[in-house]
């Protein structure tokens, strides 16, 4: 009774992450995508959130402790200015969240993620890493660059426990840079910050002939009630900080990322099947899947 009820649920929670939105990801995207295994987690958070459900953006001013990065954003903007030769890609298979954006030009670095600030952002961005460390519902920031002529596919970001924040530094300033959220367009503009649920199908692009630099924060998600907002603290103190990635030798690197060089490889070979035979490539990842999901609740539906 209790495994048909876990099963029910999950079963019930990806259909609900499918179902969100006006725009959605196919039905085979979506079974085999990474936020469908955060499902069962993910519903919780929109379901006990005190935001409402059923929209892509939310008023910057409905968050007024946000208010001291866009009063700050010509001294934030100076720091990742100066931090050109740092703002890169992984040079190791150690950033998996991010790991397809390298792929299309897309670069990072990092001040914090779900945990106390990086001691290479406390020395290159202090001004910054000071700033977004003492607001507590930041949880994750970086400085994001999006070179120009560059694009990210559409996706759903695993984790709703938390919401996307996006400060402008140093923009094209030009409609043909933008992020579209559930099919509603929003363009960077120097200075002004623009606050999403990126949990919602989602993809960029930048048309124009100039980088794009933003801040980059992850807002943890406001919960109805204390004990709610409690395990979304906990899910991302422990979950979340797991995929820590370094931007060099000195900063943390969390367990998922630790392993990830191994998975790479896997990935790798996989990509190179599907270059070899593209039915063959899916068959075998499908079936590798349909394995893991039934070595999962099978066990549980029979014991």
């Amino acid at each position: 009774m209790v495994a048909t009820i876990i099963v029910s649920i999950f079963i019930l929670s990806v259909v609900y992450a499918h179902s969100r939105g006006v725009e959605k990801q196919s039905l085979s995207r979506q079974l085999f995508d990474h936020s469908t295994f955060m499902a069962p987690i993910n519903m919780f958070m929109v379901s006990f959130s005190s935001l409402p459900g059923n929209q892509p953006y939310f008023p910057v001013k409905d968050f007024p402790e946000l208010q001291q990065l866009t009063d700050n954003w010509h001294v934030i903007r100076e720091e990742a200015i100066r931090l050109q030769d740092h703002i890169k890609a992984a040079q190791r298979n150690n950033d998996a969240g991010f790991n397809t954006f390298f792929k299309r030009g897309w670069k990072r670095f990092y001040l914090k993620w779900y945990g106390s600030a990086y001691p290479s952002a406390q020395e290159l961005c202090p001004i910054t890493t000071n700033l977004v460390n003492r607001i507590p519902s930041v949880k994750a920031a970086m400085f994001a660059e999006l070179p120009a002529g560059s694009h990210l596919g559409k996706h759903r970001d695993p984790y709703a426990g938390s919401i996307r924040y996006h400060l402008g530094l140093q923009t094209p300033n030009d409609d043909r840079c933008f992020i579209e959220v559930d099919n509603q367009r929003y363009s960077w503009r120097d200075g002004e910050a623009v606050i999403f649920d990126e949990t919602y199908v989602h993809w960029a692009q930048n048309k124009s002939n100039q980088t794009r630099i933003i801040l980059f924060c992850d807002i943890e998600r406001p919960m109805k009630w204390h004990w709610a907002q409690l395990i979304n603290h906990w899910v991302g103190s422990w979950l979340m900080a797991a995929a820590a990635a370094p931007n060099d030798e000195n900063d943390r690197t969390g367990f998922i990322n630790r392993i990830f060089k191994y998975i790479y490889v896997i990935h790798t070979t996989g990509q190179n099947l599907k270059k070899y035979n593209r039915k063959l490539y899916y068959c075998v990842k499908r079936t590798l899947i349909f394995v893991i999901f039934a070595l999962v609740i099978v066990p549980s539906i029979l014991f």
